[in-house]
């Protein structure tokens, strides 16, 4: 019993020299890192660009590779920022820069000072590169584009869409250069994935503005979707079979008068389907020399038929005498 408690105080002030020693290393640490942060330092770093007071009427077409190096002195502490964040300044379109008729005109000597203002009073700016920054500007154009779903839709057995899918809105108006709207000719949005779908759909999804110029304006981002989704079941009807374009001086026999017409519609249009909204024929003037049968088509089905098929592939005919 002795030994055990011997043993345990023995580990316990153990312990303690451990943590003692970590809690003076890590003071030797914060006092050598105070230290070296107090020291005054030179250092470059890469400044992306802000651009702000564009006039409205006006866009920049310039790409983002538009940047400042700046060479900054100053004590550690105040450099720490620009280590752990990407540094940004920004450039005034209505103040200290030239414009002609094509490019506004940044440049280093005239707006030194603004620029400056927009660091600490500690900081010192040594060096800006490059002395100057053209940004090509263009006039703004306003274009309307039809938006463009894209989608993944899977129906439960049995269901479909009994119309078109409809958008709201159904295009998208943009303002910006018009040698970027030139490029653009249509607006997708993100890919809307349903599965076993049997009621009706109503969704919003996002536009899809990736690779596009981040100076172009758009009326909406996000575009409402609806679709009517109802159950379907099969028909089937005998359609009678015209014939035409045949040449006054033929007379022509044909079997069968009629073909079975398969069809797929809603549930709540199955009843109203008939034989005469039906039209099938075959076309005279599509005969190929020698060939003793006759294509039958499908002229025309009802608008709320989703689909049709003729089940007969040939009509037999004869020449009379």
């Amino acid at each position: 019993m002795v030994k055990k408690i011997k043993s345990e105080i023995l580990s316990f002030i153990k312990t303690k020299k451990i943590n003692i020693f970590l809690l003076f290393l890590a003071l030797a640490f914060g006092i050598l890192l105070l230290t070296k942060l107090s020291k005054s330092y030179t250092n470059t770093f890469v400044f992306t660009i802000d651009k702000i007071n564009i006039p409205e009427e006006e866009v920049i077409i310039n790409d983002s590779s538009q940047v400042l190096e700046i060479t900054l002195k100053t004590f550690g502490f105040d450099l720490l920022q620009y280590h752990f964040s990407k540094p940004k300044v920004s450039i005034d379109f209505s103040k200290h820069i030239d414009k002609t008729d094509s490019a506004y005109i940044w440049s280093k000597n005239k707006a030194f000072a603004a620029l400056h203002k927009q660091f600490s009073k500690k900081i010192e700016l040594v060096n800006i590169v490059p002395d100057s920054l053209w940004f090509t500007y263009d006039v703004n154009a306003v274009k309307t584009v039809p938006i463009k779903l894209l989608s993944k839709i899977s129906y439960s057995p049995g269901y479909n869409l009994t119309n078109t899918i409809v958008l709201q809105p159904d295009s998208v108006k943009i303002i910006g250069a018009k040698a970027l709207l030139d490029k653009i000719d249509k607006i997708e949005t993100d890919t809307v994935v349903l599965t076993n779908v049997k009621q009706d759909i109503s969704k919003i999804t996002n536009l899809k503005f990736q690779g596009l110029d981040k100076d172009l304006k758009f009326s909406v981002n996000k575009v409402g979707f609806k679709a009517k989704v109802e159950k379907y079941t099969e028909g089937t009807l005998p359609i009678t079979v015209q014939i035409i374009n045949v040449p006054i001086d033929v007379k022509l026999k044909h079997f069968p008068k009629k073909v079975n017409v398969s069809y797929y519609t809603s549930l709540a249009n199955f009843n109203t389907i008939e034989a005469k909204d039906f039209r099938v024929i075959c076309d005279y003037s599509k005969l190929v020399k020698g060939q003793s049968y006759l294509i039958p088509e499908l002229d025309k089905i009802p608008e709320s038929v989703k689909h049709s098929k003729i089940k007969q592939d040939y009509i037999e005919f004869i020449i009379a005498e």
